[in-house]
C-alpha cells in the first residue's frame, strides 16, 4: 500500500451498470469500515455499524 492511500478496498462486487457495485472500504488511519454503493449515475456511502450502533472497526 502506498503512503498516500488512506482507504483500502476490502470487498468489491458488481460493475455499477448492469448490477449495482458494492464496495467495502477500510479507513487505514482509524480502521472504520464503510459501504459504498454505485449504480448508474448515483452513489451512496455510509459507515458500517454493529448492533449497538457503533462503527465496525477492522481489528489489525
Amino acid at each position: 500500500m502506498a503512503k498516500n492511500e488512506r482507504f483500502q478496498v476490502i470487498l468489491s462486487e458488481g460493475n455499477g451498470l448492469t448490477k449495482p457495485q458494492c464496495v467495502v472500504l477500510m479507513d487505514t488511519a482509524t480502521g472504520v469500515q464503510y459501504l459504498l454503493v454505485c449504480s448508474g449515475n448515483g452513489a451512496g456511502l455510509c459507515p458500517l455499524v454493529d448492533r449497538e450502533g457503533g462503527p465496525v472497526i477492522w481489528d489489525v
